[in-house]
């Protein structure tokens, strides 16, 4: 079942990725490992999203949000692997606006909304 309030903690826990990725940039180290962030299905939200009723799997809302969501796992990882290595230029040019990370997060949480007010 997809309720709001599962919506809301995805929103949160994933707008608080551009933090930690700063975090890693200017520390150059992260308690992350860059395959772990690459998974989608390893935090909660992804947890919850892959468990859905094969119902749910099948609208287009959840197929976009899985879709925006995997992409915005691997820049995440993206970002944390250019942070580790020491190239912060590249780093700060995805998670500065306009930049990957950026877009796709803006991305899967207007897709979060909107799945949310599929839900009234």
């Amino acid at each position: 079942m997809v309720t709001e309030e599962q919506i809301n903690k995805a929103i949160g826990g994933h707008g608080l990725w551009k933090q930690r990725l700063r975090s890693a940039i200017d520390a150059g180290k992260s308690e992350f490992s860059v395959a772990t962030v690459r998974l989608d299905n390893v935090c909660d939200f992804g947890k919850w999203l892959y468990s859905l009723s094969p119902a749910i799997k099948a609208t287009d809302e959840y197929k976009k949000i899985k879709d925006i969501h995997a992409k915005f796992h691997a820049e995440a990882a993206n970002v944390l692997n250019f942070a580790v290595q020491g190239k912060k230029d590249d780093a700060e040019k995805s998670i500065a606006f306009g930049g990957a990370f950026a877009v796709l997060s803006a991305d899967l949480t207007k897709a979060m909304m909107l799945w949310k007010k599929t839900l009234k």
